[in-house]
């Protein structure tokens, strides 16, 4: 008779254990699939966030490429502009070359001036003798004198302001080469059509 509700106690605590188990397999089984779950989300996530990342980074690589080819006509209409303003540069230079030869040559003719008024002096005092009017006369020619000297010294005015003009000029021209070697350097570096 012990043996009975032993048995039955046996039974009795199987039947409890195996409900236990089934719970607990229940459980980890939730468990299991609740990961399950929330590791596919997680990869939905990853997966849409390397889709944005590839879409910025290609909307970045487009932009950097409309930048580069935006500079590199930019640095060739540069480059052309600075060369034709070299060429205007190197004209007027030019140009400014045969204007202090001209200058040159009127100073010179504007020194021979100066003998024309030593001329008129010695002219002066040789016709003080003669009548009224070459007295008059000798008075124009004093006059003509002064306004001689005054227009030597306008000459040689213009003659300075012209070389430093010229001067100017030349700077001017060395700057704008200057100015145009890197874009030229960059040119060189990243030929574009």
């Amino acid at each position: 008779m012990d043996n009975e509700p032993n048995e039955a106690r046996a039974v009795t605590d199987d039947a409890i254990l195996q409900q236990q188990y089934l719970r607990a397999l229940s459980s980890f089984e939730g468990i299991v699939l609740s990961q399950i779950d929330v590791k596919n989300k997680l990869g939905d996530r990853l997966n849409y966030s390397i889709r944005a990342g590839l879409i910025i980074l290609s909307v970045i690589a487009f932009s950097i490429l409309v930048l580069l080819l935006t500079l590199s006509s930019q640095i060739n209409r540069i480059s052309n502009v600075v060369g034709s303003m070299n060429t205007h540069f190197s004209a007027v230079s030019m140009r400014m070359d045969e204007i202090v030869e001209h200058l040159g040559s009127m100073e010179s003719q504007v020194a021979q001036l100066k003998h024309i008024e030593q001329d008129t002096a010695s002219l002066t005092s040789e016709i003080v003798g003669i009548s009224e009017i070459t007295d008059g006369i000798s008075e124009s020619l004093d006059s003509i004198g002064e306004h001689m000297t005054g227009t030597r010294a306008n000459v040689d005015g213009i003659a300075v302001t012209m070389n430093l003009m010229n001067l100017e000029v030349q700077a001017m021209s060395i700057e704008m080469q200057r100015m145009a070697k890197p874009a030229r350097t960059l040119n060189k570096l990243f030929p574009f059509p």
